[in-house]
């Protein structure tokens, strides 16, 4: 587990003083996919690099599995440093050495032996799917292809864990797509903990199990993502759920209309359904739409509701894991998980 506790950070700049952090408290289970979100100049890269022992904070404690990583030095430092992988915005590979001599140089430095550092490359080459291009140099590859590569070269020393900063920055949406496959595999396959920077909530919706959303060096929120979807109101919820685009005229037809979120291939499945018939009601979706979370289908529509026991039924529905937010006649901003 990595903790973060009240850490604080400030940077002189031409004089000035930049606060990057400010009091950030973060947990980061062990095996998990953690995503860390902001714009540009929330503090999200200097996080990353206190926790990967790369700065050291002002104030503030970062421990690994209950280690105080601010007691270390000399040895003990580079020792723990091992176990942190890192992979940067701008990878740092040798141009004139091959892909797999590019991932092997980081074994080389251990001293690990030919055989062992041939099985350790291939079977890296192999998860990040570039083995086809093992003998090829880095300026024959594409930028995605690259933090592939740069992912591959971070985990050749079996680091427990990762740190990605941005790593789908200036790379195609396809490609993106294949990076951030390899993080999940990395973590699903290898059991590494994953800690994942990024400005784009689509990275979030794609592969993280958690999130810290960061403004200007704080933290404005933090959970499990599942769980923030489930407030229509929380920052997560409102960047990675389908807008709800609608007109008067639309929610007038009904007895009622409410918002709802529903998450899991259940109740997206069949809570719906199964309430208009056990009530009597009928349901209209009049916005809204269907996502996917990593595997987990999540639906977020404006319901229109005509029957006499539309209340109950939206109660009904709330009661069974839905997510429920009356817009329009009844209790107004009822939420129930």
């Amino acid at each position: 587990m990595i903790t973060v506790e009240n850490l604080s950070k400030t940077f002189a700049t031409n004089g000035n003083s930049v606060v990057a952090l400010r009091d950030v408290s973060v947990d980061v289970q062990a095996g998990s996919l953690f995503g860390v979100v902001g714009p540009a100049g929330s503090g999200k890269s200097v996080l990353a690099r206190c926790i990967a022992l790369q700065e050291r904070p002002d104030r503030g404690v970062v421990r690994l599995d209950g280690l105080n990583t601010g007691t270390l030095d000399g040895r003990r430092l580079r020792e723990i440093r091992r176990q942190l992988g890192v992979v940067s915005t701008k990878p740092e590979l040798i141009a004139e050495r091959t892909i797999a001599g590019n991932i092997a140089s980081p074994l080389e430095q251990l001293g690990v032996d030919g055989p062992q550092r041939r099985s350790r490359v291939g079977s890296l080459l192999d998860l990040v799917g570039l083995t086809p291009r093992a003998t090829q140099r880095p300026g024959e590859l594409s930028a995605g292809q690259l933090r592939r590569v740069a992912v591959a070269k971070a985990l050749a020393a079996a680091p427990a864990v990762l740190l990605a900063d941005d790593p789908t920055a200036g790379v195609d949406p396809e490609e993106a797509g294949a990076v951030l496959a390899v993080l999940d595999r990395a973590r699903s396959e290898l059991g590494v903990t994953v800690v994942v920077t990024t400005p784009d909530a689509g990275v979030v919706r794609r592969v993280c199990d958690d999130v810290a959303v960061l403004e200007d060096g704080t933290v404005v929120e933090r959970g499990t993502v599942l769980e923030l979807i489930a407030d229509p109101a929380s920052r997560t919820a409102r960047a990675l759920l389908p807008a709800i685009e609608t007109t008067r005229g639309q929610t007038a037809r009904y007895d009622r209309s409410a918002d709802v979120v529903l998450v899991g291939f259940a109740s997206v499945g069949a809570l719906l359904p199964e309430a208009a018939g056990r009530f009597d009601v009928e349901f209209a979706t009049i916005g809204g739409g269907l996502t996917r979370i990593g595997d987990t289908p999540v639906g977020r529509f404006r319901l229109g509701v005509r029957g006499e026991r539309a209340d109950a039924a939206l109660a009904w529905v709330a009661e069974r894991g839905g997510h429920v937010t009356h817009t329009a006649r009844g209790p107004q901003g009822v939420a129930a998980a």
